[in-house]
């Protein structure tokens, strides 16, 4: 089954891009990232050369490698040209909402494309029902290629929950590889359950300074008494490299330069984080907030891949007197500056509101589920489906 991926399209640009720079492909482990650039190489180039280093290849290429730079003293050196300052990176990440909807039903993707932004079309509103409804499926089941395939065979979201298991193990199985001191893989389950913890509680911000001290402190106090902070630190660190969580910074009453990175922590792609959230053992509403939080997060963060459209190293929410703002956005054109909410129910964000009014950003970003848009002077409401079309 072949899943369109919009990274073909990148892809494409590099290849066609004069400067012929070096191409380098990241992302985390089970993201399709081997399956496109084969295709990609297949596609478009006459010779191809795959090398592996955890197979045969791989042990083929070292080979090669040692005795390509072997030196005797004073003979003449082997010369190498290495890439440094030619490289174009591109990051492959789960499918997006639209890549799902895309591979789920092409009909009610091109729909959702032509609805008009931010305001309503009154004229359709079995296309708004049935896009919540996948939506609401894509949160359940996330963006893993083969996560996404098992669903689109079986309509079962059982049946694709079981696959993402099965990339979580093989994970944290490989993870363990890169640890002398981890005897427990667990450590990573008990890490991701702290993560899930910290986000589902009220928005009273964390106890210690940062969002690593904080989960060291939950990990050993719930779980593991004997895992030191640096074991922790460095698994944190190793599951943030490997593009399994994300940071999120902190703004500091609205002041941009007060800035504060790595305060909170998502998952980067939502299967996962519905996985983790539903076995923390909290209400259903408070799951689903946290995962439309979580949503966001992972599409505000790709907006400051390059070419980036929003600023900051790492997506920020603020506090503003005495209160909390999910996010705040400033784009690199225009120097705009939003307030998002993200909101389940009909609420109104109060302090978002009061930061507005103070000047503090000029439009307030409204992001529900139950919703078909609107806008209200400097107030945008969008449904959360639709917030990979809209442009800040």
């Amino acid at each position: 089954m072949y899943l369109k991926r919009k990274i073909y399209d990148r892809l494409m640009e590099w290849k066609n891009d004069k400067s012929h720079s070096t191409l380098e492909v990241n992302g985390a482990r089970q993201t399709g990232k081997t399956y496109i650039i084969n295709k990609f190489a297949d596609e478009n180039f006459k010779h191809k050369i795959y090398i592996n280093l955890f197979d045969l290849s791989g042990k083929q290429f070292m080979e090669c490698y040692q005795k390509a730079t072997e030196w005797v003293p004073g003979s003449r050196r082997p010369e190498f040209h290495y890439a440094s300052g030619d490289i174009t990176k591109l990051r492959i990440y789960t499918l997006s909402f639209e890549e799902f909807l895309e591979a789920l039903d092409g009909e009610l993707c091109q729909a959702w494309r032509r609805l008009p932004l931010p305001e309503a079309d009154d004229n359709c509103p079995e296309v708004y029902d049935r896009l919540r409804l996948a939506y609401d499926q894509y949160c359940q089941i996330g963006g893993y290629p083969k996560v996404v395939e098992a669903y689109l065979e079986r309509r079962d979201i059982l049946a694709a929950r079981k696959e993402l298991v099965r990339i979580i193990q093989i994970f944290l199985e490989e993870s363990m590889r890169y640890f002398k001191d981890i005897t427990d893989i667990s450590v990573f389950t008990n890490i991701f359950l702290s993560i899930c913890r910290i986000l589902l509680r009220e928005k009273e911000g964390l106890e210690e300074d940062s969002v690593s001290e904080e989960l060291q402190k939950l990990v050993t106090k719930n779980y593991s008494s004997n895992l030191s902070k640096e074991t922790c630190n460095r698994a944190i660190s190793w599951l943030y490299h490997s593009g399994i969580i994300g940071f999120c910074g902190k703004i500091i009453e609205m002041d941009f330069l007060d800035f504060k990175p790595g305060r909170r922590c998502f998952f980067m792609d939502p299967g996962v984080a519905a996985y983790y959230f539903n076995r923390a053992g909290t209400t259903e509403a408070a799951v689903y907030g946290t995962l439309n939080e979580n949503y966001v997060f992972i599409n505000l963060l790709k907006r400051q891949d390059f070419p980036e459209e929003i600023t900051f190293e790492m997506p920020a929410f603020a506090t503003y007197k005495g209160g909390e703002i999910d996010y705040v956005v400033q784009t690199i054109r225009g120097h705009r500056r939003y307030l998002v909410e993200v909101k389940s129910g009909k609420g109104r964000a109060a302090t978002a509101l009061k930061a507005l009014e103070a000047g503090k950003a000029d439009y307030l970003l409204y992001l529900k589920g139950n919703t078909k848009g609107g806008r209200e002077g400097k107030i945008f409401t969008l449904p959360l489906y639709m917030l990979e079309q809209f442009e800040f």
